[in-house]
């Protein structure tokens, strides 16, 4: 399968909601438990240091996205990251596309590390992250997520 991956813009918003809402929708892996718009997509993609790439195949179709943010809360240089690829296209490289143009893009804007929040029952996202290079370094024990359920999630960390 060809994968292209490229920067993200507001244009792809559409298509990156559709994608994440299945993902919300079928739920267990992501935090995120409400559904997102397009706009608001889109706005969080302006935010300042924010660094956003989605992959595509050789028709455009979106097969995932993935972005980072500069995270203060952690530090100077420290960002978090989301990774979100379409449902039954996990598996076939897509995460690890988009990963190579994000490591390549925080480093050039100057970032040091990156942060994941993953949540402890998503084994296949602590499996991507773990091959990617990332390396635990904590847990948030009884995370409340918008809907209630309340969750464990591994902190990982990748030295840029």
């Amino acid at each position: 399968m060809t994968v292209h991956v490229r920067r993200a813009g507001p244009l792809d918003a559409p298509a990156m909601a559709e994608l994440l809402n299945a993902i919300i929708a079928r739920g267990g892996t992501t935090a995120m438990t409400r559904p997102v718009t397009a706009d608001g997509l889109a706005g969080h993609m302006n935010a300042p240091g924010a660094i956003w790439h989605v992959a595509e195949d050789a028709q455009g179709t979106l097969l995932g996205f993935q972005w980072v943010e500069p995270a203060p809360n952690l530090g100077p240089g420290a960002c978090d990251i989301a990774s979100f690829v379409r449902i039954g296209e996990t598996g076939r490289g897509v995460a690890s596309r988009l990963f190579q143009a994000t490591r390549d893009a925080a480093r050039g804007a100057g970032l040091s590390w990156i942060n994941a929040e993953i949540r402890a029952d998503n084994e296949s996202g602590l499996t991507y992250y773990q091959s990617r290079g990332f390396e635990r370094y904590g847990m948030i024990r009884d995370k409340r997520l918008q809907d209630g359920t309340v969750v464990d999630k591994v902190l990982m960390r990748y030295d840029l």
